[in-house]
Protein backbone atom coordinates (compact mmCIF):
# COMPACT_ATOMS: atom_id res chain seq x y z
CA UNK A 1 0.00 0.00 0.00
CA UNK A 2 1.20 3.61 -0.64
CA UNK A 3 1.02 5.94 2.27
CA UNK A 4 -0.46 8.74 1.66
CA UNK A 5 1.21 12.25 2.38
CA UNK A 6 0.34 15.09 4.34
CA UNK A 7 -2.45 16.84 2.25
CA UNK A 8 -3.44 13.15 1.22
CA UNK A 9 -3.99 12.24 4.86
CA UNK A 10 -6.06 15.28 5.84
CA UNK A 11 -7.91 15.09 2.76
CA UNK A 12 -9.03 11.12 3.81
CA UNK A 13 -9.52 11.64 7.26
CA UNK A 14 -12.19 14.85 5.96
CA UNK A 15 -14.28 12.74 3.81
CA UNK A 16 -14.43 9.95 6.11
CA UNK A 17 -15.61 12.52 8.70
CA UNK A 18 -18.12 14.15 6.23
CA UNK A 19 -19.56 10.57 4.86
CA UNK A 20 -20.21 10.11 8.17
CA UNK A 21 -21.62 12.61 9.24
CA UNK A 22 -24.22 13.00 6.41
CA UNK A 23 -24.81 8.77 7.44
CA UNK A 24 -25.73 9.81 10.83
CA UNK A 25 -27.86 12.42 10.30
CA UNK A 26 -25.74 15.01 11.35
CA UNK A 27 -25.22 18.50 8.63
CA UNK A 28 -21.75 19.05 8.10
CA UNK A 29 -21.71 22.51 6.68
CA UNK A 30 -24.19 25.12 7.48
CA UNK A 31 -26.57 26.37 4.89
CA UNK A 32 -27.01 28.91 2.66
CA UNK A 33 -29.86 30.30 4.58
CA UNK A 34 -27.61 30.36 7.71
CA UNK A 35 -24.73 32.12 6.10
CA UNK A 36 -27.18 34.80 4.46
CA UNK A 37 -28.02 35.49 8.04
CA UNK A 38 -24.07 35.41 9.18
CA UNK A 39 -23.62 38.06 7.43
CA UNK A 40 -25.95 40.38 8.70
CA UNK A 41 -24.91 39.97 12.19
CA UNK A 42 -21.60 42.30 12.66
CA UNK A 43 -21.06 42.87 16.17
CA UNK A 44 -21.39 41.26 19.78
CA UNK A 45 -24.76 41.46 21.95
CA UNK A 46 -25.07 45.38 22.92
CA UNK A 47 -28.08 45.50 24.62
CA UNK A 48 -28.19 44.69 28.39
CA UNK A 49 -31.73 43.84 29.83
CA UNK A 50 -33.73 45.26 32.73
CA UNK A 51 -31.78 44.07 35.43
CA UNK A 52 -28.26 43.43 34.15
CA UNK A 53 -26.00 43.64 36.54
CA UNK A 54 -21.99 45.25 35.73
CA UNK A 55 -19.60 42.33 36.71
CA UNK A 56 -16.76 43.57 35.05
CA UNK A 57 -14.64 44.97 37.75
CA UNK A 58 -14.55 41.18 38.87
CA UNK A 59 -11.08 39.14 38.12
CA UNK A 60 -12.82 36.60 36.09
CA UNK A 61 -10.54 34.28 33.90
CA UNK A 62 -11.63 31.22 31.55
CA UNK A 63 -9.89 28.08 31.84
CA UNK A 64 -9.86 25.90 28.88
CA UNK A 65 -8.14 23.44 25.98
CA UNK A 66 -5.00 24.94 24.65
CA UNK A 67 -6.77 25.34 21.17
CA UNK A 68 -10.28 26.04 22.32
CA UNK A 69 -11.27 29.56 21.37
CA UNK A 70 -15.59 29.10 21.35
CA UNK A 71 -15.10 30.01 25.06
CA UNK A 72 -18.45 29.23 27.20
CA UNK A 73 -18.01 30.14 30.91
CA UNK A 74 -15.76 32.44 33.22
CA UNK A 75 -15.68 32.11 36.91
CA UNK A 76 -14.60 34.20 39.88
CA UNK A 77 -14.45 33.60 43.46
CA UNK A 78 -14.63 35.85 46.52
CA UNK A 79 -13.72 35.06 50.44
CA UNK A 80 -16.30 36.15 52.58
CA UNK A 81 -16.70 36.53 56.38
CA UNK A 82 -16.76 33.37 58.39
CA UNK A 83 -14.83 31.04 56.10
CA UNK A 84 -17.53 31.31 53.51
CA UNK A 85 -16.74 31.43 49.77
CA UNK A 86 -18.74 33.35 46.68
CA UNK A 87 -18.00 31.44 43.45
CA UNK A 88 -19.45 32.88 40.70
CA UNK A 89 -20.26 31.12 36.92
CA UNK A 90 -20.95 33.51 33.73
CA UNK A 91 -22.15 31.77 30.83
CA UNK A 92 -21.65 33.00 27.58
CA UNK A 93 -25.04 34.88 26.10
CA UNK A 94 -25.79 33.35 23.04
CA UNK A 95 -29.37 33.11 22.88
CA UNK A 96 -29.40 37.28 22.72
CA UNK A 97 -27.64 36.93 19.23
CA UNK A 98 -28.67 32.89 18.20
CA UNK A 99 -32.46 33.65 17.92
CA UNK A 100 -35.01 30.66 18.74
CA UNK A 101 -36.58 29.39 14.73
CA UNK A 102 -33.85 31.11 12.68
CA UNK A 103 -31.43 29.21 9.97
CA UNK A 104 -28.47 29.21 12.37
CA UNK A 105 -30.47 27.83 15.17
CA UNK A 106 -32.15 25.50 12.89
CA UNK A 107 -28.07 24.37 12.27
CA UNK A 108 -27.68 23.75 15.97
CA UNK A 109 -30.79 22.44 16.60
CA UNK A 110 -30.14 19.54 13.91
CA UNK A 111 -26.85 18.45 14.87
CA UNK A 112 -27.88 19.51 19.06
CA UNK A 113 -23.32 19.88 19.63
CA UNK A 114 -20.20 20.43 18.27
CA UNK A 115 -18.82 17.32 16.81
CA UNK A 116 -15.05 17.05 17.61
CA UNK A 117 -13.05 14.45 15.54
CA UNK A 118 -9.46 14.16 14.61
CA UNK A 119 -10.14 15.18 11.01
CA UNK A 120 -11.68 18.41 11.84
CA UNK A 121 -14.18 20.29 14.22
CA UNK A 122 -18.00 20.56 13.16
CA UNK A 123 -19.49 23.22 15.33
CA UNK A 124 -22.36 23.56 16.01
CA UNK A 125 -22.85 27.55 16.05
CA UNK A 126 -20.48 29.33 13.05
CA UNK A 127 -17.35 30.26 14.22
CA UNK A 128 -17.90 34.03 13.79
CA UNK A 129 -20.36 33.27 16.66
CA UNK A 130 -19.11 30.80 18.00
CA UNK A 131 -15.64 32.02 19.08
CA UNK A 132 -15.57 35.76 18.43
CA UNK A 133 -19.26 37.15 18.99
CA UNK A 134 -20.99 35.03 21.45
CA UNK A 135 -17.43 33.48 23.10
CA UNK A 136 -16.22 34.71 26.34
CA UNK A 137 -12.80 36.56 24.67
CA UNK A 138 -9.91 37.61 26.47
CA UNK A 139 -10.06 41.59 27.24
CA UNK A 140 -13.31 42.36 25.98
CA UNK A 141 -17.03 42.93 27.46
CA UNK A 142 -19.87 40.14 27.31
CA UNK A 143 -23.08 39.50 28.34
CA UNK A 144 -23.72 36.81 29.99
CA UNK A 145 -25.72 34.89 32.28
CA UNK A 146 -24.56 34.39 35.73
CA UNK A 147 -24.92 31.60 38.19
CA UNK A 148 -23.88 33.17 41.60
CA UNK A 149 -23.36 30.40 44.63
CA UNK A 150 -22.33 31.11 47.87
CA UNK A 151 -20.50 28.15 49.87
CA UNK A 152 -19.98 27.29 54.02
CA UNK A 153 -16.58 26.85 55.16
CA UNK A 154 -17.16 23.12 54.80
CA UNK A 155 -19.00 23.52 51.42
CA UNK A 156 -22.30 23.64 51.97
CA UNK A 157 -24.40 25.45 49.37
CA UNK A 158 -26.44 28.41 51.71
CA UNK A 159 -27.46 30.28 48.88
CA UNK A 160 -27.77 31.08 45.07
CA UNK A 161 -29.19 33.09 42.11
CA UNK A 162 -28.82 33.75 38.41
CA UNK A 163 -29.28 36.70 36.72
CA UNK A 164 -27.51 38.85 33.84
CA UNK A 165 -24.52 40.40 33.95
CA UNK A 166 -22.18 42.07 31.80
CA UNK A 167 -18.37 40.46 32.51
CA UNK A 168 -15.21 40.87 31.35
CA UNK A 169 -12.26 37.97 30.93
CA UNK A 170 -9.41 39.20 32.38
CA UNK A 171 -6.63 36.49 31.21
CA UNK A 172 -7.37 33.26 28.95
CA UNK A 173 -5.86 30.19 30.52
CA UNK A 174 -5.25 26.40 29.54
CA UNK A 175 -5.47 23.06 31.71
CA UNK A 176 -2.32 21.55 31.42
CA UNK A 177 -0.45 25.02 32.17
CA UNK A 178 -2.78 26.14 34.87
CA UNK A 179 -2.97 22.05 36.34
CA UNK A 180 0.78 21.50 36.25
CA UNK A 181 0.83 24.86 38.26
CA UNK A 182 -1.71 24.15 41.15
CA UNK A 183 0.23 20.64 41.13
CA UNK A 184 3.39 22.24 41.84
CA UNK A 185 4.65 20.47 39.02
CA UNK A 186 5.65 23.49 36.51
CA UNK A 187 5.03 27.85 36.89
CA UNK A 188 2.57 29.75 37.11
CA UNK A 189 1.01 31.04 33.69
CA UNK A 190 2.32 34.41 32.31
CA UNK A 191 -1.34 35.29 31.97
CA UNK A 192 -2.18 34.97 36.27
CA UNK A 193 1.11 37.03 36.86
CA UNK A 194 -0.24 40.14 34.56
CA UNK A 195 -3.52 40.38 36.31
CA UNK A 196 -3.23 41.52 40.16
CA UNK A 197 -4.81 39.22 42.52
CA UNK A 198 -5.97 36.73 39.96
CA UNK A 199 -3.01 34.03 41.87
CA UNK A 200 -5.35 34.10 44.95
CA UNK A 201 -8.22 33.99 43.32
CA UNK A 202 -7.75 30.84 41.39
CA UNK A 203 -6.12 29.11 44.24
CA UNK A 204 -9.10 29.71 46.22
CA UNK A 205 -11.12 28.43 43.52
CA UNK A 206 -9.00 25.94 43.54
CA UNK A 207 -9.69 24.94 47.27
CA UNK A 208 -13.02 24.84 47.36
CA UNK A 209 -13.67 22.68 44.28
CA UNK A 210 -11.82 21.00 45.73
CA UNK A 211 -13.71 20.88 48.76
CA UNK A 212 -17.12 20.37 46.64
CA UNK A 213 -15.76 16.98 44.96
CA UNK A 214 -14.41 15.61 48.49
CA UNK A 215 -18.08 15.83 49.32
CA UNK A 216 -19.60 14.84 46.04
CA UNK A 217 -17.48 11.87 46.22
CA UNK A 218 -18.09 11.12 50.04
CA UNK A 219 -22.08 11.11 48.45
CA UNK A 220 -21.41 8.75 45.67
CA UNK A 221 -19.76 10.77 42.44
CA UNK A 222 -17.84 7.88 40.90
CA UNK A 223 -14.15 8.69 39.73
CA UNK A 224 -14.21 7.32 36.03
CA UNK A 225 -11.28 7.19 33.70
CA UNK A 226 -11.35 6.61 29.97
CA UNK A 227 -8.87 6.99 27.29
CA UNK A 228 -9.80 9.90 24.62
CA UNK A 229 -7.08 10.86 22.24
CA UNK A 230 -6.39 13.88 20.71
CA UNK A 231 -4.63 13.99 17.31
CA UNK A 232 -0.98 15.13 16.74
CA UNK A 233 -0.09 16.98 13.61
CA UNK A 234 2.90 18.04 12.14
CA UNK A 235 2.32 20.34 9.32
CA UNK A 236 -0.71 17.90 7.37
CA UNK A 237 0.96 14.93 8.67
CA UNK A 238 -0.95 12.50 11.74
CA UNK A 239 2.10 11.91 13.89
CA UNK A 240 1.00 10.86 16.82
CA UNK A 241 -2.17 9.93 18.89
CA UNK A 242 -1.75 11.28 22.43
CA UNK A 243 -4.24 10.00 25.69
CA UNK A 244 -6.21 12.88 26.91
CA UNK A 245 -5.54 12.93 30.75
CA UNK A 246 -7.40 14.60 33.41
CA UNK A 247 -5.64 16.88 35.94
CA UNK A 248 -6.26 19.48 38.61
CA UNK A 249 -7.77 22.42 36.20
CA UNK A 250 -9.97 20.04 34.34
CA UNK A 251 -11.39 18.97 37.66
CA UNK A 252 -11.79 22.55 38.99
CA UNK A 253 -13.60 23.74 35.69
CA UNK A 254 -15.58 20.22 36.12
CA UNK A 255 -16.67 20.46 39.69
CA UNK A 256 -18.00 24.46 39.04
CA UNK A 257 -20.03 23.17 36.39
CA UNK A 258 -22.00 20.27 37.92
CA UNK A 259 -22.11 22.70 40.94
CA UNK A 260 -23.48 25.57 38.67
CA UNK A 261 -25.64 23.06 36.66
CA UNK A 262 -27.72 22.21 39.67
CA UNK A 263 -28.25 25.80 40.86
CA UNK A 264 -29.81 26.27 37.55
CA UNK A 265 -32.05 23.01 37.73
CA UNK A 266 -33.22 24.09 41.48
CA UNK A 267 -33.60 27.48 39.78
CA UNK A 268 -36.83 26.28 37.19
CA UNK A 269 -38.00 23.95 40.08
CA UNK A 270 -38.51 26.75 42.03
CA UNK A 271 -39.86 29.06 39.60
CA UNK A 272 -42.24 25.90 38.73
CA UNK A 273 -41.61 26.08 34.83
CA UNK A 274 -40.57 22.88 33.17
CA UNK A 275 -37.18 22.28 32.34
CA UNK A 276 -34.51 20.11 30.39
CA UNK A 277 -32.77 17.62 32.74
CA UNK A 278 -29.38 15.66 32.20
CA UNK A 279 -29.61 12.38 33.71
CA UNK A 280 -27.78 8.51 34.44
CA UNK A 281 -30.64 6.57 35.12
CA UNK A 282 -29.77 3.90 38.62
CA UNK A 283 -27.89 0.72 36.93
CA UNK A 284 -30.53 -1.76 35.14
CA UNK A 285 -27.40 -4.26 35.21
CA UNK A 286 -26.50 -3.98 38.78
CA UNK A 287 -25.77 -7.72 38.88
CA UNK A 288 -23.18 -7.43 36.24
CA UNK A 289 -21.45 -4.46 38.22
CA UNK A 290 -21.42 -6.80 41.04
CA UNK A 291 -20.00 -9.63 39.28
CA UNK A 292 -17.35 -7.55 38.22
CA UNK A 293 -16.19 -6.31 41.50
CA UNK A 294 -16.78 -9.82 42.96
CA UNK A 295 -13.99 -11.08 40.17
CA UNK A 296 -11.99 -8.66 41.68
CA UNK A 297 -12.17 -10.03 45.23
CA UNK A 298 -14.68 -6.96 46.23
CA UNK A 299 -18.78 -7.63 47.69
CA UNK A 300 -20.87 -4.73 46.34
CA UNK A 301 -24.61 -4.57 47.99
CA UNK A 302 -27.28 -6.02 46.72
CA UNK A 303 -29.18 -2.58 45.34
CA UNK A 304 -27.32 -0.27 43.47
CA UNK A 305 -24.67 2.11 46.13
CA UNK A 306 -23.03 4.82 44.11
CA UNK A 307 -20.67 5.43 47.49
CA UNK A 308 -19.95 1.71 47.68
CA UNK A 309 -19.48 1.49 43.81
CA UNK A 310 -17.34 4.41 44.25
CA UNK A 311 -14.87 3.08 46.70
CA UNK A 312 -14.45 -0.15 44.69
CA UNK A 313 -12.85 2.44 41.79
CA UNK A 314 -10.69 4.12 43.62
CA UNK A 315 -9.56 1.09 45.14
CA UNK A 316 -9.00 -0.55 41.80
CA UNK A 317 -7.51 2.31 40.24
CA UNK A 318 -4.55 2.72 42.98
CA UNK A 319 -4.32 -1.05 42.22
CA UNK A 320 -4.12 -1.33 38.55
CA UNK A 321 -3.61 2.37 37.01
CA UNK A 322 -2.81 0.33 33.33
CA UNK A 323 -5.95 -1.29 33.51
CA UNK A 324 -7.83 1.46 35.44
CA UNK A 325 -9.66 2.72 31.86
CA UNK A 326 -10.59 -0.38 30.74
CA UNK A 327 -12.64 -1.43 33.88
CA UNK A 328 -13.77 2.05 33.58
CA UNK A 329 -15.40 1.98 30.30
CA UNK A 330 -17.09 -1.16 31.32
CA UNK A 331 -18.70 0.44 34.18
CA UNK A 332 -19.88 3.29 31.60
CA UNK A 333 -21.34 0.92 29.26
CA UNK A 334 -23.39 -1.33 32.46
CA UNK A 335 -24.86 1.73 33.82
CA UNK A 336 -26.42 3.21 30.73
CA UNK A 337 -25.68 6.35 28.87
CA UNK A 338 -26.91 10.01 29.56
CA UNK A 339 -29.75 11.31 28.47
CA UNK A 340 -32.25 14.18 28.09
CA UNK A 341 -35.62 14.11 30.08
CA UNK A 342 -38.24 17.12 30.32
CA UNK A 343 -39.10 17.36 34.61
CA UNK A 344 -42.60 18.99 35.13
CA UNK A 345 -42.74 21.36 38.07
CA UNK A 346 -43.61 19.20 41.20
CA UNK A 347 -42.16 16.35 39.48
CA UNK A 348 -39.58 13.85 41.47
CA UNK A 349 -36.46 14.29 39.54
CA UNK A 350 -34.87 11.45 38.80
CA UNK A 351 -31.27 12.79 39.39
CA UNK A 352 -27.37 11.70 37.87
CA UNK A 353 -26.14 9.09 39.26
CA UNK A 354 -22.81 8.59 38.16
CA UNK A 355 -22.48 12.25 39.29
CA UNK A 356 -24.47 11.79 42.49
CA UNK A 357 -26.37 14.57 42.46
CA UNK A 358 -29.90 15.20 42.59
CA UNK A 359 -30.89 18.08 40.60
CA UNK A 360 -28.82 18.79 37.43
CA UNK A 361 -29.21 20.23 33.92
CA UNK A 362 -26.85 21.09 31.03
CA UNK A 363 -26.51 25.41 30.89
CA UNK A 364 -23.03 26.25 30.62
CA UNK A 365 -21.83 25.42 27.23
CA UNK A 366 -24.46 27.47 25.20
CA UNK A 367 -21.79 27.79 22.32
CA UNK A 368 -21.11 23.61 21.73
CA UNK A 369 -24.48 22.39 23.16
CA UNK A 370 -28.06 22.77 22.17
CA UNK A 371 -29.76 21.84 25.46
CA UNK A 372 -27.57 24.89 27.17
CA UNK A 373 -29.13 26.98 24.48
CA UNK A 374 -32.50 25.37 25.41
CA UNK A 375 -31.90 26.11 29.22
CA UNK A 376 -30.44 29.68 28.87
CA UNK A 377 -33.62 30.42 26.54
CA UNK A 378 -35.76 29.37 29.06
CA UNK A 379 -33.85 30.79 31.87
CA UNK A 380 -33.99 34.26 30.43
CA UNK A 381 -38.18 33.93 29.80
CA UNK A 382 -38.08 32.93 33.35
CA UNK A 383 -36.31 36.06 34.85
CA UNK A 384 -37.99 38.38 32.95
CA UNK A 385 -41.14 37.20 33.36
CA UNK A 386 -42.02 36.77 29.62
CA UNK A 387 -43.73 33.40 28.07
CA UNK A 388 -42.20 29.92 28.32
CA UNK A 389 -39.16 29.53 25.34
CA UNK A 390 -40.69 26.19 25.03
CA UNK A 391 -43.98 24.38 25.68
CA UNK A 392 -43.61 20.87 27.63
CA UNK A 393 -44.70 18.80 24.07
CA UNK A 394 -41.78 20.50 22.44
CA UNK A 395 -39.22 20.12 25.21
CA UNK A 396 -40.03 16.50 24.94
CA UNK A 397 -39.71 16.06 21.65
CA UNK A 398 -36.23 17.92 22.29
CA UNK A 399 -35.36 15.97 24.80
CA UNK A 400 -35.48 12.43 22.74
CA UNK A 401 -33.79 14.64 19.63
CA UNK A 402 -30.99 15.72 21.58
CA UNK A 403 -30.34 12.22 23.35
CA UNK A 404 -30.15 10.97 19.52
CA UNK A 405 -28.24 13.16 17.82
CA UNK A 406 -25.44 13.14 21.13
CA UNK A 407 -25.37 9.60 20.32
CA UNK A 408 -24.51 10.16 16.79
CA UNK A 409 -22.44 12.32 17.09
CA UNK A 410 -20.56 10.16 19.51
CA UNK A 411 -20.31 7.63 17.07
CA UNK A 412 -19.29 9.78 14.22
CA UNK A 413 -15.89 10.66 16.43
CA UNK A 414 -15.69 6.93 17.59
CA UNK A 415 -15.28 6.00 13.88
CA UNK A 416 -13.34 8.90 12.73
CA UNK A 417 -11.08 8.32 15.56
CA UNK A 418 -10.85 4.70 14.86
CA UNK A 419 -10.02 5.37 10.82
CA UNK A 420 -7.20 8.14 11.98
CA UNK A 421 -5.64 5.39 14.63
CA UNK A 422 -5.62 3.04 10.96
CA UNK A 423 -4.34 5.53 9.38
CA UNK A 424 -1.57 6.62 11.94
CA UNK A 425 -0.16 3.12 11.95
CA UNK A 426 -0.41 2.36 8.16
CA UNK A 427 3.14 1.78 6.50
CA UNK A 428 4.02 -0.11 9.84
CA UNK A 429 2.95 -3.73 8.78
CA UNK A 430 5.06 -5.76 10.59
CA UNK A 431 5.43 -3.47 13.66
CA UNK A 432 5.67 -4.76 17.35
CA UNK A 433 3.69 -3.28 20.24
CA UNK A 434 2.98 -4.15 23.91
CA UNK A 435 -0.45 -3.94 24.31
CA UNK A 436 -3.15 -5.33 26.35
CA UNK A 437 -6.55 -7.21 26.29
CA UNK A 438 -9.39 -5.44 26.76
CA UNK A 439 -12.29 -7.85 25.36
CA UNK A 440 -12.64 -11.06 24.74
CA UNK A 441 -15.49 -13.23 23.83
CA UNK A 442 -17.17 -15.19 21.02
CA UNK A 443 -17.27 -12.03 18.91
CA UNK A 444 -13.83 -11.68 18.93
CA UNK A 445 -10.86 -10.02 20.77
CA UNK A 446 -9.38 -7.17 21.16
CA UNK A 447 -6.57 -5.23 22.47
CA UNK A 448 -5.19 -2.00 23.14
CA UNK A 449 -1.76 -0.91 22.28
CA UNK A 450 0.31 0.88 25.13
CA UNK A 451 1.59 3.17 22.61
CA UNK A 452 0.13 4.64 20.15
CA UNK A 453 -3.01 3.75 22.41
CA UNK A 454 -5.39 2.35 20.08
CA UNK A 455 -7.51 -0.53 19.92
CA UNK A 456 -6.84 -3.11 17.21
CA UNK A 457 -8.39 -7.14 16.84
CA UNK A 458 -6.54 -9.91 17.35
CA UNK A 459 -6.85 -12.60 14.14
CA UNK A 460 -3.90 -14.14 15.25
CA UNK A 461 -2.88 -16.09 18.72
CA UNK A 462 -5.92 -14.92 20.32
CA UNK A 463 -7.16 -18.67 21.83
CA UNK A 464 -7.16 -18.67 25.37
CA UNK A 465 -6.41 -14.81 25.79
CA UNK A 466 -7.85 -12.93 29.46
CA UNK A 467 -9.00 -9.34 29.92
CA UNK A 468 -6.14 -8.28 31.29
CA UNK A 469 -3.53 -9.93 30.18
CA UNK A 470 -0.40 -7.94 28.73
CA UNK A 471 1.18 -9.23 25.24
CA UNK A 472 3.34 -8.27 22.75
CA UNK A 473 0.99 -7.87 19.00
CA UNK A 474 2.29 -7.88 15.71
CA UNK A 475 0.47 -5.22 13.29
CA UNK A 476 -0.71 -7.24 10.13
CA UNK A 477 -3.10 -4.79 8.50
CA UNK A 478 -5.16 -1.61 8.20
CA UNK A 479 -8.38 -0.74 6.58
CA UNK A 480 -8.11 2.97 6.99
CA UNK A 481 -11.85 3.80 5.55
CA UNK A 482 -13.96 1.37 7.53
CA UNK A 483 -10.88 1.88 10.74
CA UNK A 484 -9.99 -1.48 11.38
CA UNK A 485 -6.65 -2.67 12.65
CA UNK A 486 -5.89 -6.33 12.56
CA UNK A 487 -3.11 -7.62 15.00
CA UNK A 488 -1.71 -11.06 15.48
CA UNK A 489 0.25 -12.44 18.77
CA UNK A 490 3.67 -13.14 18.91
CA UNK A 491 5.93 -14.23 21.53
Amino acid sequence: MIEPNGREQRVLLRDIAWRVMAERGLAPEFSRAATAELEAIHAPAAAPAAGTRDLRALLWCSIDNDDSRDLDQLSVAEALPGGAVRLCVAVADVAALVKKGSAIDAHARQNTTSVYTAAEIFPMLPEKLSTDLTSLNPHVDRLAMVVDMVFSVGGELQKSDVYPALVHNRAKLAYPSVAAWLEGTGPMPAPIGAVPGLEENLRLQDRMTQLLRDRRQENGALSLETIQTNPVYAGSILKDLVADKPNRAKQLIEDLMVAANGVVARFFAAKKIPSLRRIVRTPTHWDLIMEIAAARGTTLPAEPDAPALEKFLCAQRAADSLRFPDLSLTIIKLMGAGEYVVELPGQAPTGHFGLAVRDYTHSTAPNRRYPDLISQRMLKAAISGGPLAYQPAELEALAVHCTDQEDAAKKVERQVSKSAAALLLTGRTGERFDALVTGASSKGTWVRLLHPPVEGRLIGGEEGRKVGQTLKVQLVSTDVQRGFIDLKAVS
